[in-house]
């Protein structure tokens, strides 16, 4: 397949690529030893082998990520699945646009369920190139089907790469027959609060032809809805919140964005949850198509909203986090056992945060924020 070269900049490397790429790596001497610590039980020279007999970019998934990310899971959660039931046409590729948890896992984790619930192929990743702090970084994620959303421009560069990424992103779906997965907004929702960015579909619409609603049906937008038991950053966040309260200009240095994606794949999440509700492209023809745009978009942004929370699983720690925060009573959803456990989990994340003028009261409420906001939400969608 011959694709347009105003994507070579962004897109995954095309499966001609990739044994050049593979050599890059195998050469790479941080490569090599953050895979030590990745496989620990894994000579390099076995994974040398096994990268470069992968043909494409699906195979390297398959081979080396797939069974990498099991055996995290296994190690990191209680149990993982996906509710797919809303998507009854397999031979459609769809957008996926869910709520953001984790740096890396979100999309990854989605990957290995689209697998296993026997599609035929997983996702391409939106990822800004602000994670990107490593030439190896940058590499793999290419290799792992991730197409590049350029961050720090100005704000006719940053119209002229939207504009691109969406072409990009509606000929992967139409061309490639790939399935796309984005965040509903730029960056984790760090109180979990989760509301799909109105710039998100603006950039979906500048691809395509017709109106909006021919340009966003294109694109056969999925809400999807994750959800983890326990966030492993969920200190790191509440961190991050006070330092920005305490001063305005703070800004987290890329150290502190590998510390979160580190904790966010190896820290403890508890059981995990994936569920679709139902491609948005019937609701879309609803839509009356005289209406103002601004409007068409808030509309749609609060239909995605709407399917995310009300999939939702919810767990003990969320109705807790919710009647100590409003003072509702959903005592039914959890035990004396389940609220001493959260207890004990909530001081033992208070205590790994590390500030000079530690506000433990503070802290507290913006981790019971993140656990309660998801429950709070669902109740209002439901």
């Amino acid at each position: 397949m011959t694709i347009p070269e105003e994507f070579n900049d962004i897109r995954p490397y095309t499966p001609e690529e990739l044994p050049a790429v593979y050599q890059e790596l195998i050469a790479d001497e941080e490569f090599k030893a953050v895979m030590a610590k990745v496989m620990p039980d894994v000579p390099f020279e076995m994974l040398a082998k096994q990268l470069l007999q992968c043909k494409t970019n699906l195979e390297f998934q398959k081979a080396l990520v797939y069974p990498l990310l099991k055996s995290l899971v296994a190690k990191c959660g209680k149990g993982m699945e996906m509710n797919a039931d809303s998507l009854t046409d397999r031979d459609k590729h769809h957008t996926f646009i869910s709520n953001h948890r984790d740096i890396v896992l979100d999309s990854a984790l989605l990957s290995v369920l689209l697998v296993d619930n026997g599609f035929d192929t997983t996702v391409e990743i939106a990822i800004g190139d602000n994670l990107l702090i490593r030439p190896w970084i940058k590499k793999i994620v290419r290799i792992n089907k991730s197409f590049i959303v350029q961050r720090a421009l100005t704000m006719r560069q940053m119209l002229q790469a939207s504009a691109t990424m969406s072409r990009y992103m509606h000929f992967a779906i139409n061309h490639k027959n790939e399935n796309i997965w984005m965040a509903q907004r730029e960056g984790r929702a760090k109180d979990s609060n989760d509301l799909t960015q109105d710039s998100i579909l603006k950039m979906l619409a500048m691809g395509g032809e017709g109106d909006i609603i021919d340009r966003l049906k294109d694109m056969n937008i999925v809400p999807l809805s994750i959800s983890y038991e326990f966030d492993p950053c969920d200190y790191l966040k509440a961190k991050e919140f006070q330092q920005k309260r305490d001063n305005p200009d703070f800004k987290k240095s890329q150290q502190d964005d590998l510390d979160n994606m580190s904790i966010g794949i190896y820290g403890f999440k508890g059981h995990i949850h994936y569920h679709t509700a139902p491609c948005i492209n019937e609701w879309l023809d609803t839509i009356d198509r005289s209406t103002p745009k601004t409007e068409i978009f808030g509309m749609i942004a609060k239909h995605i909203d709407k399917g995310i929370h009300s999939n939702y699983m919810l767990y003990p720690c969320n109705y807790i986090a919710m009647d100590e925060l409003t003072g509702s009573d959903s005592s039914d959803k959890y035990t004396a056992e389940d609220k001493a456990f959260f207890e004990k989990y909530l001081a033992g994340q208070i205590a790994k945060i590390d500030l000079p003028n530690k506000d433990e009261a503070f802290l507290r409420e913006r981790i019971l924020t993140m656990y309660a906001n998801p429950a709070i939400n669902k109740a209002k969608a439901l």
